[in-house]
């Protein structure tokens, strides 16, 4: 029963993950730490870092990940099957329909009206994750943190990829020394 749990939860993630991988993920976290209990939320967030600094969409890899963990070889293949055939099957066959109305007010009020709540979504994802950071490292440094990675992705233009492997290299080879 665990192949049709491991299905259900992605595929209820990613078809109600509007707006790619990084829409799905505050979802994904619901079903894997919240309703599943597959991982902790600290568990969550290591998988989270680590799959943002490789390449690919990120709600494959963490369906690859989850299902792997949880049921071997046949959870990787029913967890990523679940988490691609909706964007899939949406693209083939909503596509030509949405372009066919582009224009239409009500697909733009659809469309616009999703990013609020997306928005809000992945800030409360960030808010939890972002506990056990302060809890490990302090309120100052998660601050100092957070700021530089802010300007370097705004102000300075740098690649997420970099300041996330910035942040594994800060994590591994200083953190460890100032506790």
């Amino acid at each position: 029963m665990i192949w049709a749990s491991l299905f259900l939860g992605f595929f209820l993630a990613n078809v109600l993950g509007y707006g790619g991988g990084p829409a799905s993920i505050p979802l994904m976290y619901a079903e894997i730490v919240n309703h599943y209990h597959w991982l902790t939320n600290t568990e969550f967030s290591n998988m989270l870092a680590l799959g943002n600094a490789l390449p690919g969409p990120i709600a494959t890899k963490i369906a690859a990940y989850v299902g792997y963990d949880v049921f071997g070889w046949m959870g990787f293949f029913i967890a990523l099957f679940a988490t691609v055939f909706p964007s899939a099957f949406a693209l083939i066959f909503l596509l030509k329909i949405i372009q066919r109305h582009r224009k239409s007010l009500v697909i733009k009020g659809m469309t616009l009206s999703v990013q609020p709540v997306i928005a809000v979504m992945m800030f409360i994802l960030t808010w939890k994750m972002s506990a056990d950071s302060i809890r490990f490292m302090g309120i100052w440094q998660s601050l100092i943190i957070v700021f530089l990675s802010f300007f370097a992705l705004t102000k300075w233009k740098i690649h997420p990829a970099l300041i996330i492997v910035f942040a594994f290299v800060y994590g591994g080879l200083i953190l460890p020394h100032m506790n």
